[in-house]
């Protein structure tokens, strides 16, 4: 399916407000400076690989001091990192960053454009990247970038030149922008694309470098820098009563879920940047010989004369006052034969009108999703807070009227307009549409090619409302958007979505069979329109077995829930099989999955992903039954553990004394527990005596920054930045004979297959004789082995174990060997118990 080029670049030029958020109410000095943005005809792309690796200063410097159009594009949504503030992973954790990255760049002025790259975790050198990424189809990616958003400038955060000594993702970015900043301008490089975006050559491309890339401060301090340019970005801008730093902090504090909230400051802020390609600019301004003024454009002499004229005329008691000539050159932007700076230039107009005017338009949905076909009932404001001659001839959705006469509207009148609209047939799901597809590892899937670096789905529904301001015609368009009243946070607004008219929920993302018994498993069968039948069935390998296998379903409301039980029983073998369930109505086969995720720092996320459980049977058992599990930065092992039969209990920080934990088996630490718990700097003493009078401690990976306690263990244990990506890499197990590796589960070479993303994480290197280090492993581009992912000391009567290897992936996705590895950790000190109880009994 492919999308005009009008609608296309509508897209990346949409207002955040057409996302679900709060509509925009600027003030008087933000209009003054969106004149002076309007009146600047330069772009800046800042080109990096996640999430949080973009420079906030310099993306605010440029957008709201230079005043250019200035974008971020991110490689990938950051779906391999982890999650401080709950617990999503992959790609549930990429739609919170996505959203994250969003919410930044609503504060720094900056827009967000994506490839459809998958961060797949850490990789230690670009050719493993490119190999995941599929370069080909990456640069393909970079270059549509470019030709879309029509940079004259691109700067680098990271050196294409160092490849294997950073994170792969970070070299592959520059590498990748480097190429595409020349077969941008090539009509030999991505053909297909030209029809749609044309050709485009940047001026120049730069290196954002920075003391980081040399080391320390001081050996930056004694660099040479005859081949930099600096430029101070700590502008401070009276009209918002913040520098820019400041600024910079609010947006980079946004990255929430990577606990990156950072203070703002003020002064002097100098930033350097190295030229790669283009000529190097004498001045230390990056747009030093490139024309940003309207007379870059054919006919743009006369509208830049129009809109230095209201620059300098504005009058901040009565923005109204420039209509007029506002609109006098609205209607000469509306006729340049420029598309690209057309069409930005046209948004920016209009949302400048309304603002002058104080002409607020909003339409709200009575509900918050609907499907294809429906009919809702919608609420649309329009109020013109001002003096203008301003009326409302016609409003329209989807091409149809719903006006049914023109509606002048006098100053500070509210006018409310109630009726109904009934969703195209055909409309697209509103969704993330990078998660509505299975994708491979290490890259997305868009079956709609216009979509192609969008951060939302940008077709949502419409109204479009036809004006006449000031004796000429002009139009507006507002997205339907769901809003609330909640007794504490007021007004809420959230994303209108149209989803599948039927999802379907299982109970277990993962459900472990050690023996071959039957287990129940419950599917949540939901309508999300009105009177609806059809068949619930299964998809399932011969060898396991379900029934009933098909259900008959009706429902008769919308939003209305059935669940089913249904029973499952494994064969008699070890055997990992893909449970789907699908629900048929009238030949349409439903098998998506809603996933609702809301924050209050973003807006309500409804993904749509394919309905899919992983039903696993193993050879497992377990010992110690009874588990004190405390939270460090949210994960789903408690959850995986209470599915193989274990008691888990969620001890709280506040909770952990002498008496509370002493009759628990084993405590299992949260992954980043310390790094994350404030109390745990005066409770390890506690944990460490409940491990010396005869407890079982296993503690998760932690960072060796920011630890809460100087005592991570009860023996010296440094930690480090050691890590193996290779999720297959090989393992070699140093003391199979240990108790760990040996009881109740004998562990081989088979339980490190089908391990996901990596091995482990910020493993120790360096720890005292009483350690026993279990596993040796490394990555086949490196020559130094690894053996500090697990390490076992004795301490009195108990047990301490430190691992960096990755359960927290592990578990959630069913690899059974690391279930089975996790089960031995916790048995130890309990299997001799075991024996002892078993010889008894004979």
């Amino acid at each position: 399916m492919r999308i005009s080029r009008k609608l296309l670049v509508s897209f990346l030029l949409t207002p955040l407000l057409f996302f679900g958020q709060k509509p925009l109410k600027p003030s008087s000095s933000e209009i003054y400076e969106s004149i002076k943005k309007l009146n600047f005809l330069g772009s800046v792309l800042y080109v990096a690989a996640h999430p949080d690796d973009e420079n906030t200063t310099m993306i605010s410097y440029f957008s709201n001091h230079v005043k250019a159009q200035t974008a971020y594009l991110a490689m990938t949504r950051g779906d391999g990192g982890q999650n401080l503030i709950g617990p999503e992973l992959s790609e549930l954790l990429g739609l919170i960053r996505t959203q994250e990255l969003l919410a930044a760049r609503k504060i720094d002025g900056g827009k967000q454009m994506f490839t459809l790259a998958n961060d797949f975790g850490y990789s230690k050198h670009p050719d493993e990247t490119l190999k995941f990424w599929s370069k080909s189809e990456e640069l393909g990616d970079v270059v549509r970038a470019i030709r879309k958003f029509q940079p004259d400038v691109i700067i680098n955060r990271f050196d294409h030149r160092s490849p294997g000594t950073t994170h792969g993702h970070h070299t592959s970015s520059a590498m990748l922008a480097f190429e595409a900043f020349d077969l941008a301008n090539d009509p030999k490089a991505y053909p297909e694309q030209i029809k749609t975006f044309g050709l485009w050559q940047p001026k120049r491309l730069f290196f954002n470098t920075s003391w980081w890339f040399y080391g320390s401060r001081e050996n930056f301090e004694k660099a040479d820098k005859s081949k930099l340019m600096s430029m101070d970005l700590g502008t401070f801008y009276p009209s918002k009563g913040m520098s820019n730093p400041e600024i910079s902090a609010l947006s980079r504090s946004m990255h929430k879920s990577q606990g990156f909230g950072v203070t703002g400051s003020r002064g002097e802020s100098i930033e350097y940047v190295e030229i790669l390609k283009g000529s190097k600019p004498t001045n230390n301004n990056v747009f030093e010989g490139i024309d940003t003024s309207w007379n870059r454009v054919e006919g743009g002499k006369a509208i830049g004369e129009i809109l230095k004229e209201v620059e300098n005329e504005f009058d901040f008691k009565d923005p109204s006052k420039s209509i007029p000539r506002l609109m006098d050159a609205y209607l000469l932007i509306n006729q340049l034969k420029n598309h690209h700076w057309k069409e930005i230039k046209l948004q920016e107009i209009k949302d400048i009108i309304a603002a002058c005017s104080g002409l607020f338009l909003e339409v709200t949905a009575n509900s918050e999703t609907a499907t294809r076909g429906e009919t809702i009932t919608i609420s649309t404001e329009v109020i013109n807070r001002s003096s203008a001659e301003i009326s409302l001839a016609g409003l329209k959705h989807n091409g149809k009227s719903i006006l049914a006469k023109p509606i002048q509207l006098s100053n500070n009148k509210r006018i409310e307009i109630k009726d109904s609209i009934t969703i195209p047939i055909d409309q697209l799901w509103t969704a993330p549409y990078w998660l509505t597809e299975k994708h491979k590892l290490g890259r997305y899937k868009s079956e709609n090619d216009a979509f192609i670096g969008e951060p939302e789905t940008p077709v949502k529904p419409t109204l479009q409302f036809q004006m006449v301001i000031d004796g000429r015609p002009i139009e507006f368009e507002r997205t339907v958007v769901y809003k609330f009243n909640d007794p504490v946070k007021g007004e809420v607004y959230q994303p209108f979505e149209v989803v599948p008219a039927i999802s379907l929920k299982v109970s277990e993302n993962v459900l472990i069979f050690n023996t071959k018994d039957s287990k129940e498993i419950s599917i949540n069968v939901t309508s999300h329109k009105p009177n609806i039948s059809g068949d619930l069935s299964f998809d399932l390998n011969s060898n396991w077995t379900v029934a009933p296998s098909s259900i008959p379903l009706s429902f008769n409301e919308k939003n209305e829930t059935k669940e089913i039980r249904v029973t499952i029983t494994p064969p008699d073998k070890d055997s990992e099989v893909s449970f789907s369930p699908k629900f048929t109505s009238n030949g349409i086969v439903y098998s998506h999955q809603i996933i609702e995720i809301d924050y209050d720092h973003i807006p309500k996320q409804m993904a749509v992903m394919p309905i899919e459980s992983k039903l696993v049977r193993m050879n497992l058992e377990i010992r110690g039954h009874n588990i004190g599990y405390i939270e460090g930065a949210g994960d789903a092992i408690p959850e995986a553990l209470r599915n193989i039969g274990y008691n888990v209990v969620m001890v709280e920080p506040d909770e952990i004394t002498p008496d509370n934990i002493s009759h628990f088996d084993a405590i299992v630490m949260g992954v980043r527990a310390y790094n994350t718990v404030d109390q745990l700097e005066t409770k390890q003493p506690i944990l460490l005596d409940y491990v010396k009078n005869g407890g079982n401690l296993v503690v998760q990976y932690n960072t060796n920054s920011r630890l809460k306690t100087g005592q991570l263990a009860p023996y010296s244990l440094n930690i480090s930045r050691d890590r193996v990506t290779e999720e297959d890499a090989s393992v070699t197990m140093l003391h199979p004979e240990n108790e760990i590796l040996s009881s109740p589960n004998k562990i081989t070479s088979k339980d490190f297959e089908g391990w996901i993303q990596e091995r482990g994480l910020y493993f120790p290197n360096e720890w005292s004789k009483e350690f026993t280090p279990l596993l040796e492993m490394k990555d086949s581009s490196e020559k130094k082995v690894s053996d500090g992912a697990l390490l076992v000391a004795k301490y009195g009567k108990g047990n301490y174990i430190y691992t960096g290897l990755s359960f927290f992936r592990e578990l959630p996705a069913g690899v059974s060997g690391a279930y089975r590895l996790f089960a031995n950790m916790l048995s130890v000190g309990h299997n001799q118990l075991n024996q002892e109880q078993t010889q008894l009994q004979d």
